[in-house]
């Protein structure tokens, strides 16, 4: 029952986007209507919450790897290869302010 339970608040609600509060108040709601024991009840919360968080950190790595691929794609320079250039830049300033 826990299992089937489970799946169907994984498929049927987007956990990675859920806040912690939301999810909880789910989890306890079908606690409740399954009529588990507290012990249960609360091993079936903290997977829940588990997963919610695991499928939270997912995503956001997903969103990173995906925001990387465009700015790569569209030849946007990063912070570090700014900042590379920029002391370059400095670097020949210095140079022809010599000469």
């Amino acid at each position: 029952m826990i299992d089937l339970l489970k799946k169907g608040i994984y498929t049927g609600v987007g956990l990675g986007l859920m806040a912690k509060d939301k999810v909880e108040e789910i989890a306890r709601q079908a606690v409740s209507e399954a009529k588990l024991s507290e012990e249960d009840g609360k091993k079936f919360v903290d997977s829940i919450l588990k997963q919610s968080e695991e499928s939270a950190r997912n995503l956001e790595e997903k969103v990173k790897e995906k925001v990387s691929e465009v700015v790569e794609n569209l030849n946007i320079p990063t912070g570090q290869k700014i900042t590379e250039l920029e002391e370059r830049i400095s670097e020949l300033e210095k140079k022809f302010a010599e000469k």
